[in-house]
Parts: C-alpha cells; structure tokens; sequence
C-alpha cells in the first residue's frame, strides 16, 4: 500500500522495537510441533529480509529489533529447545553484521529451562552482543512473577538488559477464546496477566536495572493500573516486597505502540506514563506490509504530546536511550 512519503525527506528514521523474523528453518519446526495455525490465525506470514527492508524504506524505519513471537522456541522438549533458540539466535546475529544499523537483535530462551536460558543468555551477550532480549508472556503456563524465573531475572539485571515482552495464548484459550485468533483479544489480556504477575510478584523492585518494554500500548494495563494497584494495596501486607506501588511500577516501564495505536490506545497509555516512556513498533512481519503502513500513517498524522516534536522524533530520542548504538 504506497504511502506516498518520501523516506529520504524524513528527518527521523524510527527505531523499530516490536519487529518480527520468521525463517524458515522456525516455521518448519514449529509446523512440525503442531503450530499449523500459530494461535489460531489462518497459517504463517510471509517473510524475508528483502521485503522487510523494502518496508523499512518505503516507512523511514532505520533499525527494526527483530524478535521471535509466539509461539517460541520450546515446544515441549528442552534439549530441542535450546538447539533452536541457539540457532534462531545466530541467524537474527548474522543479520545484524549483514547489514549494519538495519537490524537489531533480541534474543529468545528456551524459557521454562531455565539452565538452558541463563547459557543463552551468556552467549547471547557474550558472543553475539544482543541488544536484548524477548520473553513471552509464559511459556508452557510458567508467568513471568514465577519464583522459578528469579536467576534469569537476577541475570538479566545484572546485565542491565532490555527485556522485550511479547503475548502468546494463555494457557486456557480453549475456552477463552471462543474459536477466535488469540492475538485479537487473548494477548492484550495475556499481557496485562504477566505484567501484573511481574507488579505483584516483585519482580520488578528486586531487579530495578531491568528495561522492560511491554507490547501493543500496554495491552489492557492502562486502564486496569489504577485497580491493580487498588488490590496490591489489599491483598499485599506494607513493607512487604514491591516497595513502590503498582503504579509507580507499571509508570517506570517502556510501551511500544505497535498495531491500532491511534485512536484510542495511545491517549490511555498516555493517562499512565509519561511521553519518554513511549517507543515505535511495527509488529511486522504478522501485521502484513498495508496494515503496517496504515498503523504508520495513523502515527505520523497524530499530534505528538510534546511541544516542538512528532512522533517520530519522540519515539527515536526515546529508543536511543535504550540503545545508544542507535543514535546517528
């Protein structure tokens, strides 16, 4: 779908943080595993990185952060696991060096291994130089507060690291659902159930070095804060382990706008956080090229929240904090 922009006369080139790869070495797996109709949509997308650069252009994305999306790298066996996280892992690597200031990298985890993850997780920025890392929502019903998730949060904090979120089905979408693709619905809930897991479990104000970037303008959370925090005020004794409240948490994290951004997501996640909290997201390649081209337009038509700015402009200044190698 053209757009009718001139990329060459854009004068911040996006920064990209909720993008999409999708080999196919992965789809032949994943297919294998069961995942024919990936949570419940028609089949997989179409990928390549000619057409996803073609779309960078044609956009005036400069760096797109590839990540994996649901349904991951571990479907059932961990040792095969590990094997495909590590080789999903040098491919988008590979990428990155084949085409400097293109790509970025987040790594997956074989996630619930959590021996398997921490390995990764020092390859990963020991080998590869990621710039960060994506976590579904759960993996085989273990949520992101889980206890048995602590050493790779403690890690990941020891490393500063960005942590990318990304939804997947919940565990009871056989009834949730209702016959439905997941992703309309079942994952803008599944994020507000994990980060809200993160909030309460204190996940969060144990590890404060992480970066964490939570997808689609915060799922449902926005407009549930207010009432998450109401019940960790009752159900959580005071002085007990997040020692802000969850508002305070949930305004300290990182939102991409990714899909229907406009015209109602982005001025209720702008009722919780604060404009420097807020980063670009295409969620290409599983938003087809014409639908993320609209979502784009959409963003270059709205008025942005700080005077002398757009979207643009605000989005990047924001993501070359999270990565300096970004800045121009």
């Amino acid at each position: 779908m053209p757009t009718g922009k001139d990329p060459a006369a854009m004068p911040y080139g996006l920064i990209d943080v909720h993008a999409h790869l999708l080999p196919d070495f992965y789809i032949e797996q994943a297919t294998a595993a069961g995942h024919a109709h990936p949570d419940g949509m028609a089949g997989w997308p179409a990928w390549s990185v000619q057409a996803h650069l073609d779309l960078m252009d044609r956009n005036g994305i400069e760096t797109a952060m590839l990540s994996m999306s649901s349904p991951g790298v571990h479907f059932g066996d961990d040792k095969a696991a590990r094997l495909l996280a590590r080789r999903v892992n040098e491919y988008t690597a590979e990428l990155t060096r084949d085409h400097p200031g293109r790509f970025g990298t987040f790594v997956s985890l074989p996630l619930p291994d959590v021996e398997g993850a921490l390995e990764e997780i020092t390859f990963a920025f020991d080998e590869l130089d990621a710039d960060g890392v994506a976590l579904l929502t759960h993996t085989h019903g273990v949520y992101l507060g889980d206890q048995r998730l602590e050493p790779v949060f403690a890690e990941l904090d020891r490393r500063e690291a960005v942590v990318f979120l990304h939804p997947t089905s919940p565990v009871c979408w056989e009834h949730s659902a209702l016959g439905r693709p997941r992703p309309m619905v079942e994952y803008i809930f599944d994020t507000a159930r994990t980060v809200t897991d993160l909030v309460m479990a204190g996940v969060l104000t144990r590890h404060p070095n992480l970066r964490v970037i939570v997808p689609h303008c915060g799922g449902a959370v926005p407009v549930l804060a207010d009432r998450i925090n109401e019940f960790m005020r009752l159900f959580l004794p005071a002085g007990s382990a997040p020692a802000s409240d969850a508002v305070q948490q949930l305004r300290g994290l990182y939102y991409d706008m990714a899909g229907t951004a406009f015209p109602r997501q982005v001025p209720a996640l702008l009722e919780l956080v604060d404009p420097d909290r807020v980063l670009f997201g295409s969620d290409y390649c599983w938003t087809p090229s014409p639908l993320a081209d609209a979502h784009i337009a959409a963003i270059d038509a709205a008025d942005s929240p700080v005077a002398g700015t757009t979207w643009r402009s605000l989005t990047t200044a924001n993501a070359e904090q999270l990565f300096p190698r970004t800045r121009r």
